[in-house]
């Protein structure tokens, strides 16, 4: 008998690309579990515990940028790996986005595999941290 671990991805976003997003995950295998601000997200990041979060940089209230450097802060937190995904493609967001905390940027418009290929990166490197500590 083999246990099938499945991944858990919180994504943040606009209803828009929130369904996009949700379906290219989905049709990849991952759990997903969807919110439309900053501050839905950190509610649900204390109660779920999510494997990996994607998030909008742009978003009503609070930026994505702040909700990645309020995550990191938080020492319960600070392990989950956060993808970047933003239609802001200027080497600065990027260079900012590494400096909040995010592990991975990716820009829009993207394909499934650019999104999933930076989830699994990011899962890749959270594995191997979680076995050195």
């Amino acid at each position: 008998m083999s246990i099938n671990w499945v991944a858990t991805i919180l994504v943040v976003e606009s209803r828009q690309e929130l369904e996009l997003i949700s379906y290219y995950l989905r049709d990849k295998g991952y759990n997903v579990i969807k919110a439309t601000s900053a501050k839905e997200a950190l509610e649900i990041v204390l109660e779920e515990k999510p494997d990996a979060i994607v998030t909008d940089v742009e978003m009503p209230g609070m930026s994505g940028f702040e909700l990645c450097r309020v995550l990191k802060a938080n020492p319960t937190n600070q392990k989950i790996p956060i993808v970047i995904c933003s239609s802001k493609n200027q080497a600065i967001h990027h260079l900012w986005a590494k400096k909040q905390g995010a592990d991975a940027y990716i820009t829009k418009p993207y394909t499934p595999e650019q999104l999933v290929s930076a989830i699994e990166s990011v899962e890749a490197v959270a594995s191997l941290q979680f076995k050195i500590n």
